[in-house]
């Protein structure tokens, strides 16, 4: 399908924020059904499942000479209808057609993440396009279908036509800070609550292992042999049914087990001001052998004060690689990156739009019911 011609003075350099992504939806550059009520995000637009899951062979990549639809061909080994449901079991490759598509124009380009509560619970997605050479990015002037891939890790998931595991961002050009711009921010808007924080190449975040303020509550570990959990479903879950407690018994330091999945959080506080939003940077082999948090966006105004803030944790989703590996309390696990908007927002982050972990602590996916020791 072929969009209108997308006027490119009405964008400016940045990552877009809402108003933006509903301006290009209704250019033609984002082809989809009408948007769910709370589908726009601050800085991000949920997508949404189609009809159909393939359950396929392996993960691939198409290639700069295919599209997905030839790859789907060769390595499908059924079909799952998805308008009245269906389980997605743990440890097998799922590739869906998504309801949104693009018809971008030449100068805007998108990048996609799993939702947090997709990450939060070891799911993990990624963002296909037609030719791409690359999973989660389409390049300046993508035109055509989205898919997405899903691979549950943990636990066995029900999804349905119209479920959101993940996340798009529309950009022009990078606006991704230098050193020296995040400290000159760091000065004026606080970008992490802590006395001790080094801000450079962004904010350097470290995981805190005392639960001082949580009873001693430092995360929680995957069981195993699950019942299903409903991604549509929110507050429903009883924590023990598939979580074990983790609780610092007078040691601040912690050995991550290989093949588990932890869910932790971040010692500091931070702040994306209104003007900016922000992104975990991906695995730095040289911080250990383990991945930390799938779900990498986080939104303008996440934990910022106006917008029912006032600092938020980051909380982690972890994974150790092919060896235990020791954490230590303070520890550097990873850092934010900010990028200005193309405009400052009209919605923030906690502010009547859905956000499920404004002033968040340690704090599981939207699934589960409250949990305290």
């Amino acid at each position: 399908m072929r969009g209108r011609v997308v006027d490119t003075d009405l964008w400016s350099k940045g990552v877009f924020p809402a108003r933006y992504i509903e301006r290009l939806a209704s250019h033609g550059g984002i082809v989809a059904p009408a948007f769910d009520a709370d589908q726009v995000q601050p800085a991000s637009l949920d997508l949404r499942l189609g009809d159909v899951a393939y359950r396929i062979r392996s993960s691939f990549l198409p290639g700069p000479e295919h599209t997905v639809a030839d790859r789907i061909e060769t390595l499908t080994l059924h079909e799952l209808d998805l308008r009245h449901g269906a389980v997605l079991e743990r440890g097998c490759v799922y590739l869906v057609p998504l309801q949104d598509s693009l018809q971008l124009p030449d100068n805007i380009s998108a990048g996609a993440n799993p939702k947090s509560s997709t990450g939060r619970l070891d799911v993990f997605t990624r963002v296909i396009g037609d030719r791409a050479r690359g999973f989660d990015t389409l390049s300046a002037g993508y035109k055509g279908p989205l898919y997405l891939e899903i691979s549950p890790r943990t636990f066995p998931v029900r999804i349905r036509t119209g479920t959101r595991l993940s996340q798009m961002r529309f950009r022009i050009g990078d606006s991704r800070l230098d050193a020296h711009e995040h400290k000159t921010l760091h000065n004026v808007e606080t970008l992490v609550f802590d006395a001790n924080a080094e801000v450079g190449e962004g904010v350097l975040l470290s995981i805190d292992l005392k639960g001082a303020d949580r009873n001693g509550l430092i995360g929680f570990r995957s069981k195993r042999h699950t019942p299903v959990i409903d991604m549509d479903l929110k507050d429903t879950l009883d924590v023990l049914d598939y979580w074990e407690p983790l609780i610092n018994r007078g040691s601040d330091e912690f050995i991550l087990d290989p093949d588990e999945f932890y869910i932790l959080v971040s010692r500091e506080s931070v702040h994306v001001p209104p003007a900016y939003a922000a992104e975990m940077v991906p695995f730095d082999p040289l911080v250990g052998e383990f991945r930390v948090h799938y779900a990498g966006f986080f939104d303008p105004g996440f934990g910022h004060s106006a917008a029912g803030g006032t600092g938020s944790r980051a909380v982690l989703e972890v994974r150790s690689r092919e060896v235990p590996f020791l954490l230590g309390h303070g520890q550097t696990i990873g850092r934010l990156i900010y990028e200005r908007l193309s405009e400052a927002p009209d919605r923030l982050y906690g502010t009547g739009v859905g956000s499920n972990y404004q002033a968040q602590t340690l704090k599981l996916s939207k699934h589960f019911k409250p949990f305290a020791l």
